[in-house]
Protein backbone atom coordinates (compact mmCIF):
# COMPACT_ATOMS: atom_id res chain seq x y z
CA UNK A 1 0.00 0.00 0.00
CA UNK A 2 2.68 2.61 0.91
CA UNK A 3 5.43 1.07 -0.71
CA UNK A 4 4.07 1.28 -3.80
CA UNK A 5 4.16 3.95 -6.73
CA UNK A 6 1.28 6.49 -6.91
CA UNK A 7 0.91 8.53 -10.13
CA UNK A 8 3.19 11.13 -9.30
CA UNK A 9 1.55 13.46 -12.07
CA UNK A 10 -1.85 13.83 -10.46
CA UNK A 11 0.47 15.78 -7.61
CA UNK A 12 2.71 18.00 -10.04
CA UNK A 13 5.94 18.21 -10.24
CA UNK A 14 8.30 16.84 -6.61
CA UNK A 15 10.27 18.16 -4.58
CA UNK A 16 12.43 16.01 -2.20
CA UNK A 17 14.57 16.50 0.68
CA UNK A 18 16.56 14.04 0.97
CA UNK A 19 18.23 12.39 3.32
CA UNK A 20 21.11 13.69 5.35
CA UNK A 21 19.95 17.27 4.46
CA UNK A 22 18.64 19.64 6.60
CA UNK A 23 16.10 22.27 6.16
CA UNK A 24 15.10 25.16 8.66
CA UNK A 25 12.18 27.91 7.93
CA UNK A 26 8.50 27.15 6.38
CA UNK A 27 8.11 25.57 3.36
CA UNK A 28 5.78 26.87 0.70
CA UNK A 29 5.02 24.44 -2.31
CA UNK A 30 2.81 23.12 -5.04
CA UNK A 31 2.74 19.86 -6.23
CA UNK A 32 4.21 16.52 -4.05
CA UNK A 33 6.76 17.30 -1.38
CA UNK A 34 9.18 14.42 -0.07
CA UNK A 35 10.61 14.51 2.93
CA UNK A 36 13.70 12.42 3.69
CA UNK A 37 15.56 14.36 5.86
CA UNK A 38 15.06 16.91 7.95
CA UNK A 39 12.48 19.75 8.30
CA UNK A 40 12.25 22.46 11.34
CA UNK A 41 9.57 24.52 10.85
CA UNK A 42 6.14 24.73 8.45
CA UNK A 43 5.17 22.55 5.36
CA UNK A 44 1.88 24.79 3.79
CA UNK A 45 0.44 24.65 0.20
CA UNK A 46 -2.59 26.35 -0.37
CA UNK A 47 -3.14 23.63 -3.47
CA UNK A 48 -5.94 21.30 -2.62
CA UNK A 49 -4.44 18.58 -4.99
CA UNK A 50 -0.97 19.14 -3.14
CA UNK A 51 0.78 16.02 -1.33
CA UNK A 52 3.25 15.73 1.13
CA UNK A 53 5.39 12.13 2.29
CA UNK A 54 7.39 12.06 5.21
CA UNK A 55 9.26 9.11 4.12
CA UNK A 56 10.89 6.18 6.89
CA UNK A 57 13.88 8.01 8.33
CA UNK A 58 12.21 11.31 7.53
CA UNK A 59 11.37 14.28 10.61
CA UNK A 60 9.31 17.15 10.41
CA UNK A 61 9.33 19.35 13.82
CA UNK A 62 6.66 21.96 12.26
CA UNK A 63 2.69 21.72 11.20
CA UNK A 64 1.78 20.17 8.05
CA UNK A 65 -0.90 22.16 6.15
CA UNK A 66 -1.38 19.99 2.98
CA UNK A 67 -4.32 18.22 0.70
CA UNK A 68 -2.80 14.65 1.43
CA UNK A 69 -0.06 13.43 4.15
CA UNK A 70 1.46 10.61 3.85
CA UNK A 71 3.63 9.58 7.09
CA UNK A 72 6.01 6.81 7.59
CA UNK A 73 8.68 9.15 9.41
CA UNK A 74 8.16 10.97 12.58
CA UNK A 75 6.21 14.25 12.82
CA UNK A 76 6.52 16.22 15.79
CA UNK A 77 3.71 19.23 15.28
CA UNK A 78 -0.45 18.92 14.37
CA UNK A 79 -1.21 17.66 10.80
CA UNK A 80 -3.90 19.58 8.75
CA UNK A 81 -5.21 17.66 5.99
CA UNK A 82 -7.88 18.51 3.58
CA UNK A 83 -8.36 15.62 1.81
CA UNK A 84 -7.23 12.42 2.93
CA UNK A 85 -3.89 11.06 6.04
CA UNK A 86 -2.53 8.18 5.49
CA UNK A 87 -0.40 6.85 8.55
CA UNK A 88 2.40 3.99 7.19
CA UNK A 89 3.24 0.82 9.86
CA UNK A 90 6.25 2.85 10.70
CA UNK A 91 4.76 6.49 11.18
CA UNK A 92 4.96 8.16 14.74
CA UNK A 93 3.29 11.56 15.17
CA UNK A 94 3.72 14.03 18.41
CA UNK A 95 0.48 15.87 17.84
CA UNK A 96 -2.94 16.32 16.58
CA UNK A 97 -4.42 15.13 13.25
CA UNK A 98 -7.24 17.30 11.83
CA UNK A 99 -8.43 15.04 8.66
CA UNK A 100 -11.28 14.73 6.17
CA UNK A 101 -10.33 10.92 5.87
CA UNK A 102 -7.69 8.52 7.56
CA UNK A 103 -5.94 5.59 6.88
CA UNK A 104 -3.73 3.63 9.62
CA UNK A 105 -1.41 0.70 9.60
CA UNK A 106 -1.01 -1.63 12.18
CA UNK A 107 2.20 -0.38 14.04
CA UNK A 108 1.31 3.98 13.41
CA UNK A 109 1.97 5.78 16.58
CA UNK A 110 -0.23 8.79 17.74
CA UNK A 111 0.47 11.14 21.07
CA UNK A 112 -2.24 13.20 20.32
CA UNK A 113 -5.42 13.67 19.52
CA UNK A 114 -7.65 12.63 15.72
CA UNK A 115 -10.26 15.39 14.99
CA UNK A 116 -12.98 14.85 12.33
CA UNK A 117 -13.03 17.91 10.38
CA UNK A 118 -16.61 18.56 8.82
CA UNK A 119 -17.06 18.75 4.84
CA UNK A 120 -17.80 22.17 4.53
CA UNK A 121 -14.49 22.97 6.86
CA UNK A 122 -11.95 20.30 5.01
CA UNK A 123 -10.27 22.58 2.20
CA UNK A 124 -7.08 23.35 3.20
CA UNK A 125 -7.30 27.26 2.49
CA UNK A 126 -9.66 27.55 4.72
CA UNK A 127 -7.24 26.99 7.44
CA UNK A 128 -5.81 30.11 9.50
CA UNK A 129 -2.55 31.41 7.95
CA UNK A 130 -1.09 31.99 11.07
CA UNK A 131 -1.37 29.32 14.02
CA UNK A 132 -0.93 30.72 17.43
CA UNK A 133 -0.16 28.49 20.41
CA UNK A 134 -2.81 28.17 23.54
CA UNK A 135 -0.19 28.58 26.26
CA UNK A 136 0.90 31.99 24.73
Amino acid sequence: MFGNKENSSAHGATTLIAQGTRVEGDLHFTGSLEVEGTVVGNIRSDDQSSRVRVLHGGLLEGEIWVGDVVINGHVKGNIYAGNLVKLASKAVIEGNIHYSLIEVEKGAEVVGSFVLEQASTNNVTNFPKEVHNADS
